[in-house]
């Protein structure tokens, strides 16, 4: 027995030491996460912000998050599998939800995040989905996005508040009503053919396709779930599609192209254009490139940004006529004329890779990224609107209200969260450029050649989804 037992002793000894030798030189290895951001969040150095202060924290856990060094739109449906994705990425809601359905993106517990009472629910509902009959999410709202209009309030007539403010409210009748625009934009090619009043690029799907919303068209059927229904020429979307029409007319073939979106900063700040439609996280550019001019006019950094704060005006869409028919004056006191310009919209956010295999920590870095410290950060660097209802009170920012309040209100129509919104990009554009080119051209369509081209883009979405895929 006591040979037995001094055996057991014995095995028992060298087994505990040997689990103690296995957990001192168990090798520790650095986790790496790979964050792919916007370019617009790289350009302004929020990104390398966001890294750093995630960095310092987590500094001795032996974890480090880098920039995933590829293109804002890479495509992880085919980079995750190999290893090449990112482990979190920033997009929005409908280039996000496109990878749910391969499984391609992470499914998250929102209800158990910090974050979760902070973002309304028709913010989390651009990342719902579907699975097997149970409501999942995969992403974490961050911002709100809306076309807004952007204009240089020292490039108004000096005669705007006798002539141009019809109302008697201290605004130029111009950027609250699309009539007043349209006719401003006139007068000022008529004088002057190198300039421009509103000025956009009008094959642009996203920034154009309010105009159809407005008048009854939609993408899906279903709020936006049913892709055997294409409705962009629903009810009287041809109304819609006609004003892309006239607003053609009132600029060159710049509109048919990407020349007024590349251009957009510089053209604003130099003159050439008096006004356009642009998302706020751009707003941050816009700022710059109107900076330059003032300090090349001999103002300090300091001046030129106060005269910038002065002058450059972000605010919601002018209104819209309830008939449709934006080339003649009408009355801006009666209420009954006009109708709210719906837009399309999108709630940006962060998603987790199915492929990382650092899930915990992809999470904890969302976690920190979408906090109100970091999404303040973000507003305050890159001019976004916060999904985070606390971060937009501390901002006390009139024209984010405006679009927090459109998000609510439904004036913002949330781009689909499903896979076949990938397939409605080119028919949209192709069939606006379509009725953009006669519209700063021969001008010959007639609004029933305008209701045919939103057909055909309505059928050639439909193809793309179920016969051509």
């Amino acid at each position: 027995m006591k040979r037995i037992l001094a055996l057991v002793m014995a095995v028992v000894m060298v087994v505990g030491m040997t689990v103690l030798l296995v957990a001192c030189d168990k090798p520790s290895s650095q986790i790496t996460l790979r964050v792919l951001e916007n370019d617009t969040a790289k350009k302004e150095g929020y990104l390398d912000y966001i890294l750093e202060a995630f960095n310092e924290k987590y500094k001795d856990d032996n974890v480090v998050a880098v920039d995933a060094n590829m293109d804002e739109y890479s495509n992880l449906e085919q980079d995750g599998p190999y290893g090449y994705g990112p482990d979190v990425l920033y997009q929005a809601n409908d280039v996000l939800m496109k990878y749910v359905e391969g499984h391609h993106i992470m499914p998250i517990d929102i209800q158990s995040m910090e974050v979760y009472e902070q973002v309304p629910q028709n913010a989390w509902d651009a990342y719902k989905a579907d699975n097997n009959g149970e409501v999942i999410y995969c992403g974490i709202p961050v911002n709100v996005q809306q076309p807004l209009l952007f204009y240089r309030k020292d490039t108004l007539p000096e005669n705007w508040q006798t002539e141009w403010d019809k109302n008697d409210n201290d605004i130029p009748d111009m950027v609250e009503y699309w009539n007043e625009m349209y006719l401003y934009s006139k007068s000022i090619r008529e004088s002057d053919n190198s300039k421009f009043g509103f000025a956009l690029q009008l094959n642009n799907e996203y920034f154009n396709s309010g105009f159809l919303f407005t008048y009854g068209g939609y993408v899906f059927g279903n709020n936006n779930t049913d892709d055997t229904d294409i409705g962009l020429s629903a009810g009287n979307a041809k109304l819609g599609g006609k004003i892309i029409w006239e607003l053609a007319g009132i600029m060159d073939q710049k509109c048919l192209d990407d020349s007024f979106t590349v251009g957009r900063e510089s053209m604003l700040a130099n003159g050439t254009i008096f006004a356009t439609i642009c998302t706020p996280d751009m707003t941050s550019s816009f700022i710059k490139e109107l900076s330059a001019v003032y300090q090349s006019e001999g103002l300090s950094e300091q001046e030129a940004l106060q005269k910038v704060d002065e002058n450059l005006v972000i605010t919601g869409l002018p209104k819209l006529p309830a008939d449709g028919d934006i080339t003649v004056r009408k009355d801006v006191t009666d209420d009954s004329l006009w109708v709210a310009h719906k837009t399309m919209g999108g709630v940006n956010g962060y998603g987790i890779s199915s492929y990382t295999k650092h899930r915990d920590w992809a999470l904890k870095f969302v976690e920190f990224a979408t906090s109100k410290e970091m999404v303040l950060k973000r507003a305050e660097m890159l001019g976004v609107v916060p999904a985070r209802a606390d971060a937009l009170a501390e901002m006390h920012d009139t024209v984010a209200q405006i679009t927090y309040d459109n998000l609510d209100d439904g004036t913002i129509v949330v781009m689909p969260s499903i896979s076949a919104v990938g397939q409605i990009w080119m028919p949209i554009a192709s069939g606006f450029k379509q009725i953009a080119t006669d519209g700063c051209g021969d001008r010959i369509f007639t609004i029933d050649d305008i209701e045919n081209v939103l057909k055909t883009i309505d059928d050639n979405i439909y193809k793309a989804i179920h016969t051509f895929s």
